[in-house]
């Protein structure tokens, strides 16, 4: 499992060269204004916004498409039911199943804004060093605590990764077979699940005593780079880029709350 997030963050692009601590605010408005959203007519206006970022950004389609892999296997394990459980008016009857009108138009609503939320936090955190992400997080005020969470999290789920594949590719080795789930193989599975979690456990408890005996967290006072200084050092394209996603996502959650429901 490779995340590598900012593979892409060296090209040149007008998102890319849209300095990140105005990023986060501009985009972050976004993704707030498409969660709020409930009305069926605003889908298209969120899908031609979400293309717009995503098309600027010179991102790769493959790239999306292999991040949006995993999580659209689990958004489609709950949406999948809503069809048939959710709504009255009935549109298509199979035996003892009913396909019901408001159910679809939930699994809609629900799919799009899945879809656009997360390419335009692709978008957010793939056009720009991670390291960068980390500290315009910081100098925008959020807890030292969840940035550094953020950083050592990002850091470690590659490396439990890589742990889970050779360990696997040992297991492999020795001649085990994975065919069916028979209790012999979930009895390895479950060891191979407990293995990582004690060595995952060991492992952070190792970096955080490397982290305590270097002074981490020793300090009463940490300087942080106010939002008022970035302000001062940030240039007039990101001031405009930013200015147009936040009122495009008030523009968005206005008209939400005036357009009738469908």
């Amino acid at each position: 499992m490779k995340l590598v997030l900012d593979r892409y963050a060296y090209l040149d692009s007008p998102v890319h060269r849209w300095q990140q601590s105005y990023k986060l605010i501009g985009l972050l408005s976004l993704i707030f204004a498409f969660a709020f959203v409930q009305n069926i007519w605003l889908l298209p206006i969120m899908v031609v916004i979400t293309s717009i970022l995503f098309t600027l950004s010179r991102i790769p389609v493959s790239f999306l498409i292999k991040r949006l892999r995993y999580p659209s296997w689990f958004i489609l394990a709950v949406v999948f039911f809503l069809p048939f459980i959710s709504g009255e008016n009935i549109i298509l009857q199979l035996g003892s199943l009913t396909l019901k009108e408001e159910g679809c138009w939930q699994a809609l609503l629900i799919s799009v804004r899945f879809f656009c939320i997360l390419t335009v936090s692709l978008v957010m955190f793939g056009t720009a060093p991670f390291l960068s992400s980390i500290k315009a997080m910081r100098s925008l005020g959020l807890p030292s605590v969840i940035v550094d969470m953020s950083l050592l999290a990002y850091r470690y789920l590659e490396e439990l990764s890589e742990t889970l594949t050779t360990m696997q590719r040992a297991m492999k080795l020795r001649g085990f077979q994975p065919k069916g789930f028979t209790h012999r193989n979930l009895k390895v599975f479950s060891q191979l699940t407990g293995s990582i979690l004690i060595r995952s456990y060991d492992r952070s408890l190792r970096i955080y005593q490397a982290m305590i005996l270097r002074g981490y967290g020793s300090q009463t006072k940490i300087k942080k780079r106010q939002l008022k200084s970035t302000l001062v050092n940030s240039d007039r394209f990101s001031l405009i880029a930013t200015s147009i996603a936040v009122i495009t996502g008030i523009c968005i959650m206005i008209l939400e709350l005036v357009l009738p429901s469908f």
